[in-house]
């Protein structure tokens, strides 16, 4: 062990730079034993300097993010968030003036990741990111590292923490989407301007870095079919619950024979299966490993224990001289793999039909299907209540998605269907 302590500095003194200010002072000694060496916040950086704050800022303090590149810090830490601006600035300058960049930016990373990695390896720098994907999950690690002996055929995961926060009571209470956003938004698991994460955007940013730790892919967001949870009602949650399922928004990254497969969507996942069974503001991502199996890991995904232990995580990697490319192999060698061509992921799918309750709809909505060549394996169809709207409920056999798109776009232009049909596709837990 050296004196000689790992300098840092520290952009962003919000939820998660102060838990990082909090822990390295209350655990100081413990950390740098495992260090080996102490790890001293040197300087800071925020938006309001006069804010009231429940740790000490007994640091060097910058009103300018970016200066923090030129101070005498050994490493940078960045945690103000966005993916350009001064997050990307800093970033850049830091690892141009020879600092180690620890971030918890995933928006940052999923539009200019390669690049940065590209500099950071030119400068033999690291460039950490443990925070960025699923919080106090120590899944970065995992794919960088522990689980490259067979490689990953497949990555799934809930990603996001609001989301599965509001799918969880709407299933518990029976209450809609927008109520409990509502809630949600109060008890602060979710934005004043939540689109990022009800709309899938906060869910592709992580698996964006997760396809790129797991199948050495460029992250590309161009590349991902991205749908969010705000058009599941509770009655889609209630005939899941009926077949045994739960819904829950996935991130899935798949390499198929026909290219990489990435998507955001809700999934009806198992009842009883470790991702089906994951509630509130957690967390979970399974990985499969081929012929090593699947491996599960769950926490939770935001907050500040969680996160700041992360940013912490990496930045003892950093004082024991663990380097090493960002994404795990070499950034030049990140590549574009082709993406699977869209509608070709196949799977058994639910599908929720409102029409009028007339004699041959059913027939109608059979046929349209037939012609797709898609093949029912059960259905739901509450009591008769002719001439108004009713609910038809259908799982599939497995089919591609492009079959099912194909037939709900000629069934939503019969007459009797009052509504764009719901499609949502079952995915393994």
């Amino acid at each position: 062990m050296t004196d000689r302590p790992l300098r840092i500095a520290l952009a962003g003194l919000g939820t998660v730079g102060g838990g990082v200010v909090k822990a390295l002072g209350a655990r100081a000694r413990e950390l740098a034993v495992r260090a080996g060496r102490p790890l001293e916040i040197v300087a800071g950086s925020a938006r309001d300097r006069r804010k009231p704050r429940e740790f000490p800022t007994a640091f060097a303090w910058s009103d300018d993010p970016v200066a923090l590149a030129h101070g005498d810090a050994d490493v940078v830490v960045e945690l103000i968030g966005g993916e350009d601006g001064p997050a990307l600035a800093l970033v850049r300058e830091a690892l141009k003036e020879g600092k180690h960049v620890v971030t918890a930016n995933k928006a940052l990373l999923a539009r200019h990741g390669t690049a940065l990695a590209v500099l950071a390896e030119e400068k033999n720098l690291a460039l950490k990111f443990e925070a960025a994907a699923a919080g106090g999950i120590p899944i970065v690690k995992a794919l960088r590292e522990s689980l490259i002996a067979y490689g990953v055929v497949a990555v799934r995961g809930i990603l996001n923490g609001t989301c599965n926060y509001i799918l969880t009571q709407m299933e518990a209470t029976g209450r809609p989407f927008a109520d409990v956003l509502k809630d949600a938004q109060k008890l602060g698991y979710a934005e004043a301007d939540p689109t990022l994460d009800v709309g899938g955007g906060d869910t592709a940013h992580k698996l964006a870095l997760l396809a790129a730790l797991a199948f050495g892919a460029a992250p590309d967001l161009g590349a991902m079919a991205v749908q969010g949870i705000a058009h599941i009602t509770p009655e889609d949650i209630g005939f899941a619950r009926e077949f045994g399922y739960r819904i829950k928004l996935l991130g899935i990254a798949k390499m198929t024979a026909q290219g990489l497969d990435q998507r955001v969507q809700p999934a009806m996942v198992s009842a009883g299966t470790p991702l089906g069974d994951v509630n509130g503001a957690f967390n979970a991502v399974v990985a499969d490993t081929g012929a090593a199996g699947p491996f599960f890991f769950e926490g939770r995904g935001a907050g500040e224990a969680p996160t700041a232990g992360a940013v912490i995580a990496d930045l003892v990697d950093i004082a024991r001289g663990n380097i090493g490319p960002a994404f795990g192999i070499p950034a030049r060698a990140l590549t574009a793999l082709p993406s699977a061509p869209h509608g070709s992921a196949t799977s058994a799918f639910y599908l929720r039909f409102q029409v009028l309750d007339v004699p041959g709809v059913l027939a109608e909505i059979a046929g349209r299907l037939a012609e797709w060549r898609v093949s029912i394996e059960s259905m739901i169809q509450r009591g008769r209540a002719p001439g108004e709207a009713v609910s038809i409920v259908m799982i599939t056999h497995e089919t591609s998605h492009g079959a099912v798109e194909g037939a709900l776009q000629t069934i939503a232009a019969l007459d009797h269907v009052m509504a764009p049909p719901c499609m949502i596709p079952m995915e393994a837990g």
